[in-house]
């Protein structure tokens, strides 16, 4: 498996990462996606994609390290997905792993992320990997 990090205008985030992306976030379209990007990009949003040994991109992490005055230095998932067909090979195991190791070396004390709450197949797996459920997280729509 070849993990990589992809930066605003590689051709792979249209054709290999949005769709494994999309799996998750059905409503992203490609220009909502560079959208997001490009703006989120200034504030830290970077993409990793997995690629199986075919070359096929398998699973894909969407994150940022975020300082505050609660946990001072973490790492955040914003997206966390793997293929239907490759789910259960290892791909999201990896993904992690290999997004804690970059906390770790960037000096993050924490690594977090959300998980919806109908998502209990993901909140096994995130156990699996020794992830507490350390809060609750509220939200509000805006009109």
């Amino acid at each position: 498996m070849k993990i990589i990090d992809l930066e605003p205008g590689d051709e792979r985030l249209d054709f290999d990462l949005l769709p494994v992306l999309r799996e998750l976030r059905p409503h992203l379209t490609e220009e909502l996606f560079r959208e997001v990007y490009e703006e989120g990009y200034g504030q830290g949003l970077r993409f990793t994609a997995a690629y199986g040994d075919d070359g096929v991109c398998a699973g894909v992490a969407g994150w940022r390290v975020v300082a505050n005055t609660g946990t001072l230095r973490m790492l955040y998932v914003d997206d966390l997905v793997t293929t239907a067909a490759a789910r259960s090979t290892g791909v999201g195991r990896r993904l992690l792993a290999h997004l804690e190791q970059h906390a770790r070396a960037t000096g993050c004390r924490i690594f977090s992320l959300d998980s919806a709450t109908h998502r209990t197949d993901a909140h096994r797996f995130y156990q699996r990997e020794r992830m507490a459920i350390a809060a609750f997280h509220f939200r509000k729509g805006l009109d």
